[in-house]
Parts: C-alpha cells; structure tokens; sequence
C-alpha cells in the first residue's frame, strides 16, 4: 500500500495457524478481562530464583502520572534479546516506592506477579501518593535489585499551578544512529516526557547503518518483544527512562509502516494483518508504564486518554493509527482525489473525535495540550497553483481536519498547543480556521518534534522546503536536526526550545538550542523569542 520515510525491508508471511491464532487471541481476551478486574489466575510461581544474568536490563521505567500515582514498569529479561530468558513460569517482582534518592524513606512496598503471558512484565499501579512532589522506586527479584528510578507525581487537580516543565520526542531509529539526544535529556530539569510514537521500527537490517536491528522484520509477538528489548537496551534511553515518568503514545512503526486501522503497508489478508497487529500491541503494552486501561484484547487496545495538571495544562493524548480510515489517495505526496473529500473520513474515529471535542469543550485549563503523531497544519509541498499534500497527515483527511479547526475556532478552548512527531523535522506553525484562506483566523498552535535518530544526522534547512516556505506563511520555522523539543509553561506563556545535536552517527555529541518560540496566554500562535 505505502511507502514512506525510513521504511525498511518487506513483509514475511505469518505462518502461524488459524488455530494458533483464536488460541492467542482468546487467551488475551481472558486475561484482559482478569487483568481488568484485578483478579489473575493463580500462577504455580518459581522458588528462589536464580538466574545467569541481570534480570533488569531493559531498566526502569513510570509514566502517566496522577495526583495521587503513577505506573511503575520494568520486565525480567535477562537475556533480552532472545525471548527475554526466563522460565515459563510466574515470577514474584517485589518494589518500593520512597521519598529519598537513597531509598531510606520508604513509603510504600509490595509485589507483583510477572506473568510470562506478559513477558513477565510488570506494571504498578501505585495509589496513595502525596500530588506534585519526586519520589525514587526500585524493583527486586530474588537477589537481584533493579536501578533506582525517579518519578514524580502531577499536582492537585485544584492546585494553582506557576509552571511546568516537560520534553516531547519521537522516531527513534535504532539503526541509523545513537540515543545520545536522550543522554542529555535526562539532565533536564523537567516534570515529565511525552512520547509521540515510533519507539521502535520494524524493518530488517539495512547495510551502511550505524548500528543494526536483530532480526527480519517483525511479525510474530517473540520479534516485537525482541526489538523492544534490542532499543531498551540502550543506555541512553534507560537513562531517560529513570529520570522521568513517561506519557506515552505510538505511531505507525509500532506495527507497520504508514497502516491504517486494519489495513497493512503490503499485501496481506486483513485476518494475518489483525494478528501481527495483535502481536505488536501487546509487545507495545508489555515494554510501556501504561496502566491496565490500556490492557490489550486482541487486536485492540484503547491507548487515547487525559492527564490534568493542577489548573495549569490538560493533555489529550491521541492515537490516530488505529481507527483512522485508510489514506484516500494512495500515498506520498500529491494533490487530493475525490475520495479525500468524503465527510465521513476520519483520523481519530467518530468515538475518540467525539471525546477529545468533550474534553476540550468541558476543560477548565489554562494550556489545553493535543499531544498527537503526525502534522496537522497543512503543508503545500506543489509549486505554484498546483497543490500537494503528503497523504498520511491530516491535510489529506480535509474534513476531519476542519471539524478540529471548527471546533478551535466555535468553541475556543483556552490557549490550544498540539504536539506532534512523525516528520523528523522541526516545525513551528499557526494552526487556522482555514488553510485556503491565509487572512483567516489563528486558532492554535503547532509545535512538531524532530527524530530522536530517524533520518540520520540531519541538515539545519532543506533546500525543497525553503522553496516551499513563501507558499505556506503560517510555518514559522524548519529545521531537520535530531533532538526533543524541551516545553515550560506558565499562566502567562508557553515557551518551546528546540534541541539538538548535530550528528547522530557518531556518539556524545553536544546539545544546543537550536531556536525558541513564545506563545502568550490569550494570543493564538507562536513568536520567536
């Protein structure tokens, strides 16, 4: 079907049985319901475990941070990258959770059950925490004791909140480069970091790369847990990991290359497509801090949720590959067909557009964030009259497009920001009410991340875009180095920082700031600062 940046290899065939797979997806069913509910099956559990490695090299992880908890995550792998290593049986994970760096503090301990139907993962969900304030945890199995991990929890619902500070990333390509934007990251003085999909990729290895993936691409739930456990077993991105909670959401390269809800990059029967689809989600859930709302059954998993801090900021965080409607016209760039127009096309799916339309109608927030996956201003990339459109943002999907620009422009949510990944590029836009029409209203803002290596180094402006800039005013600003975007708010503005390091083919490179744009509170659309 497509094909587009820093898509590798093809297809193989999923040679698994229709028996296999209604076994699979029935057993996920069952412990998604248990999982749910609180209540798993009784596990016949290991004794004293012993094992011939750490079993916490992929590290730690937290995220979607509450008033009163967090998630705490790490998986028992310890020989990561084949299969993980660990018996078919149950393991019991102990934790702590404290309020010093040293884990003299304790506030609260228990266990958990790592399942091997989970990769024995584990994921608390800890409750009973004071709001707004850093605390440390760690895991333990038998004589083994994880890293130390530090998490903080969100303010107050009510709490009158002077800042906040955050970082956003996506697109971290194994093989074309090092995670050493995450290195730096992790030394930032920041809240939280938000993640905006393509974690993993999952072609097979290319030559002439930095590093390589450990596999053909990925099909089964074995290859994805295998590719997760190869990208979270890089230092940098652990470091980033223990140093922040985590909001995490995907992309595309989480399963395949530019899918739509249950249509596949290539040729495949949308039966084996579901179960690959299947596979990757729930390899997705086992490696992330995600809470058991977000427990996969089968080929579903409900990913699109909300997170308030104090009356400071509200995100949304969106998923806009698995209910989207297939790209109308193909894909690249090009001009839009007929079938782009249908009203009915959507990228969110009629019941995620209708929540995230409650959410921003209802919120009493002074920052109403839209952390989402692929560029929602339009960019027209066609010279002259001719108009061209990359077929996998929301340019291509018109109208879904114009019931959120309707809905910015109507209801006027206090001070819209969306967040956004995918492109491996830096952009700053006005977001407005119509795109043909340049005098039209600005009713928000875009800030769009870069990769963190997906790409390769990078150049600070490309040649086709700069041609393209004078035909498309409400861009502010581009830029294709790699990097995170670093994001601190207060009641009177938003202030984004673009940072970056200037190759991602070669280790330890420094960070700079690259640009930095202001929005003021009351005032659509960013400034240079």
């Amino acid at each position: 079907m497509k094909k587009t940046l820093c898509s590798t290899g093809s297809h193989s065939s999923i040679t698994q049985s229709a028996v296999n797979r209604r076994r699979f997806l029935s057993g996920m069913g069952a412990l998604s319901g248990l999982a749910l509910t609180g209540h798993f099956p009784h596990y016949a559990q290991t004794g004293a475990t012993k094992f011939a490695a750490d079993p916490f090299s992929l590290g730690v992880a937290s995220g979607d941070p509450l008033p009163d908890g967090v998630v705490l995550w790490t998986r028992l792998a310890p020989d990561p990258l084949n299969g993980g290593g660990m018996p078919s049986q149950a393991v019991t994970v102990k934790w702590e959770i404290a309020t010093d760096e040293r884990m003299k503090e304790i506030a609260q301990r228990g266990s958990a059950v790592a399942a091997p139907e989970f990769g024995h993962s584990v994921h608390v969900e800890v409750k009973g925490l004071k709001p707004g304030r850093w605390y440390w945890y760690r895991f333990m199995v038998g004589s083994a004791v994880s890293p130390i991990g530090r998490t903080r929890t969100a303010p107050a619902l009510n709490a009158r909140l002077e800042r906040l500070g955050f970082a956003f990333a996506s697109c971290q390509h194994y093989e074309t480069g090092y995670f050493t934007a995450y290195k730096h990251l992790a030394d930032e003085q920041l809240d939280f970091v938000v993640h905006l999909g393509d974690y993993i990729y999952e072609g097979a290895p290319a030559a002439n790369r930095p590093r390589k993936h450990n596999s053909p691409e990925i099909i089964s739930l074995e290859d994805y847990r295998n590719r997760y456990a190869l990208y979270k077993s890089d230092p940098d991105l652990k470091l980033a990991h223990a140093a922040f909670p985590w909001i995490v959401t995907w992309d595309d390269h989480e399963v395949d290359n530019n899918y739509a809800n249950d249509v596949p990059e290539d040729k495949q029967t949308r039966s084996a497509f579901l179960e690959r689809r299947a596979h990757a989600y729930q390899a997705y859930y086992e490696h992330m801090p995600l809470r058991r709302s977000s427990l996969p059954r089968g080929s579903e998993l409900r990913l699109y949720r909300r997170l308030r801090f104090g009356d400071l900021a509200e995100f949304s965080v969106l998923d806009t590959r698995q209910y989207r409607t297939d790209q109308p016209c193909g894909d690249g760039n090009k001009s839009l067909c007929p079938e782009a127009l249908n009203p009915q096309a959507t990228m969110m799916g009629a019941e995620q557009e209708r929540w995230l339309f409650n959410n921003l109608d209802r919120s009493k927030a002074l920052w109403n964030v839209i952390a989402q996956q692929v560029m929602m201003a339009r960019w027209d990339s066609g010279p002259g009259l001719e108009q061209r459109l990359s077929m996998d943002k929301w340019g291509a999907y018109p109208a879904a497009l114009n019931r959120f620009l309707n809905l910015l422009r109507e209801r006027k949510p206090s001070n819209p920001v969306v967040l956004t990944g995918d492109i491996h590029s830096n952009w700053v836009a006005d977001l407005k009410a119509d795109f043909n029409n340049p005098d039209s209203a600005v009713v928000g803002t875009e800030f769009v991340g870069t990769s963190i290596t997906s790409g390769g180094d990078g150049m600070d402006m490309r040649p086709d875009v700069e041609q393209q800039m004078g035909e498309n005013p409400h861009i502010k600003f581009f830029n294709s180095q790699r990097g995170y975007v670093r994001c601190h708010i207060t009641p009177k503005q938003w202030q984004t920082d673009f940072r970056i390091v200037a190759a991602v083919t070669k280790r330890d490179e420094p960070i700079n700031t690259r640009a930095s744009f202001v929005v003021e509170s009351g005032k659509p659309g960013p400034v240079s600062a």
